[in-house]
């Protein structure tokens, strides 16, 4: 009976852990890196064809995103989540099949230019349908036996619509061990779903730390803060573009919305229309409000007994096309538009970003946790040009973060959840950045006397004997440039590089005394700054 960290470990994405027990080999989470990459993952200790079964924490792509590959490999076991989990796979999935299907085109399109050979994608769209077959959902509160000796239940994590914590009892050998799988652990008080639900007892316990070493900056109102960011950027002739994830963040945005329309709080400009510019968003919506019996809290919930719908209203427009998408940024009204992805990497929110970047007068307004080395940290931390599909956009819109609204716990939920969980042996810290492992580990043993450990991947923990058999070491994978994500100050150095390049592409038919003195003048460009 062993566990192995693979991914999440010292860092914020690619969840998955390998367990051994009773004879099955199996993983908690099989998720996709996002973001910056810092430390290398092992790979799997076993072929995908040789793992039995998955059971999933929630949909979103850093904790499902691999599944698909996973399939490919060869992988024909079952994966087991909760209802809502399930059905936000089928469509999340699928999403990020054809993102791979589409950037591997792209990129082989450049390649075939080049004379080089082309790219292939992760993954296929047959690779996701056929992960998603291998699907069976669950009920929350519904314990199960997978196997003999192991039984799961699924409870309520109150981060995503359907997300969980995973409570393991495995038996084996006679002996006993209750390990429990946090998952993400949502933030308390958001809108629409429930708080997340608290363990009582574990001998192990593997929980996350995204804030493990920060508290929320929570506005007194959300919906006050966000009318306020609308009611500056509307009265100035401008519109609010909102980066948002396809799941959850948007369904919330939209609730907030209704509340402002519904109160009247926007003066001046009350039929101000809001699009929501992503397919994906658009069916998740819909799963959200087929599954609001078993997931909405009773705030909204009682919205729907009255007949109300908490994430619709007039004046909310669902895109679906591309035509329609381009279409948006010929409406000349101030607005607001709320397209994925959140963190700017993929899909329209780019398109509208190279449209509305570069306006003054408009507002783009991050609401969700914006990972390292991605467009959207660059924006926050104060880019002055960005590159989008080759071209340098400035930026000129005003750039806002509005602070509370994250779905996940702040360092307070996350000792809160931790300190219900009674006989831990151990805690095992993960889905953090090294900073924040550390820190959420020290905190445990400091508040809790709780002994606490920040694996890195390959670490291997023998569940019986209660030993770590291998401690592994952090791997730290080379950098990498990416001029587009870098910081400001490095981007407009990168932006003048490629002026310098297309003139001197553009030179061969100038005056040969014009030629040399460019060349004199670059040398000595270089000679002055050479380090």
């Amino acid at each position: 009976m062993k566990i192995t960290f693979i991914g999440a470990a010292h860092e914020v994405t690619g969840s998955c852990t390998y367990v051994e027990a009773c004879g099955k080999k199996f993983l908690v989470d099989c998720g996709m890196q996002q973001g910056e990459d810092i430390f290398e993952n092992v790979p799997l200790p076993v072929a995908s064809s040789a793992i039995d079964f998955v059971l999933l924490t929630h949909a979103h792509i850093d904790h499902s995103g691999l599944l698909p590959l996973l399939y490919a490999g060869g992988f024909q076991g079952e994966i087991h989540a909760t209802e809502a989990t399930s059905s936000l796979c089928s469509v999340m999935l699928r999403d990020s099949a054809h993102i791979q299907e589409f950037e591997a085109e792209w990129r082989s399109r450049k390649a075939q230019r080049k004379g080089e050979a082309p790219y292939e994608p992760l993954y296929t769209m047959n690779d996701a349908l056929g992960a998603i077959a291998l699907f069976v959902p669950h009920r929350y509160e519904t314990s199960f036996d997978i196997c003999e000796g192991i039984n799961v239940s699924f409870r309520d994590a109150g981060h995503l619509l359907g997300s969980s914590s995973i409570i393991l009892t495995i038996t084996e050998d006679g002996c006993t061990r209750k390990i429990v799988f946090s998952g993400d652990i949502g933030n308390t008080h958001q809108p629409l779903i429930r708080d997340p639900q608290y363990v009582d007892s574990a001998d192990y316990v593997v929980i996350e730390s995204t804030y493990g070493n920060r508290l929320h900056d929570r506005p007194t109102d959300y919906v006050t803060a966000l009318a306020a960011v609308l009611q500056t950027t509307f009265d100035r002739g401008g519109s609010v573009i909102i980066p948002s994830f396809a799941v959850g963040r948007t369904q919330e945005m939209l609730y907030f919305l209704r509340h402002i329309k519904e109160e009247g709080l926007i003066s001046g400009h009350d039929d101000f229309p809001v699009y929501v510019d992503s397919p994906l968003a658009n069916e998740a919506t819909d799963i959200f409000i087929s599954n609001r019996e078993s997931c909405y809290d009773e705030e909204a919930l009682s919205f729907v007994r009255r007949g109300i719908n908490p994430i619709a209203f007039e004046g909310l427009i669902r895109t679906v096309s591309s035509d329609d998408s381009r279409a948006i940024n010929s409406d000349t009204r101030p607005k607001v538009i709320i397209s994925a992805s959140g963190m700017c990497e993929a899909g329209r929110i780019k398109h509208h970003l190279k449209h509305n970047l570069w306006k003054k007068e408009n507002t783009i307004l991050f609401v969700g946790y914006q990972a390292g080395n991605t467009l959207g940290r660059s924006l926050i931390d104060g880019a002055r040009k960005v590159k989008l599909f080759g071209e340098t956009v400035s930026v000129a819109a005003e750039i806002k973060q509005l602070p509370g609204i994250s779905g996940h716990a702040d360092l307070n939920g996350l000792i809160a959840w931790a300190s219900a969980v009674k006989g831990v042996k151990k805690f095992f810290v993960n889905h953090g950045e090294a900073s924040s492992a550390e820190n959420f580990a020290h905190t445990l043993r400091e508040k809790l006397g709780a002994d606490a450990y920040a694996p890195y991947s390959g670490a291997e923990f023998d569940l019986i004997s209660g030993e770590i058999t291998v401690d592994a070491q952090p791997v730290p994978i080379p950098k990498k440039k990416n001029t587009a994500n870098m910081n400001a100050a490095y981007v407009e150095l990168s932006a003048a590089s490629d002026r310098l390049s297309e003139l001197i592409k553009n030179s061969s038919g100038r005056a040969n005394a014009d030629m040399r003195k460019l060349t004199e003048a670059i040398n000595t460009l270089c000679d002055n700054w050479q380090l």
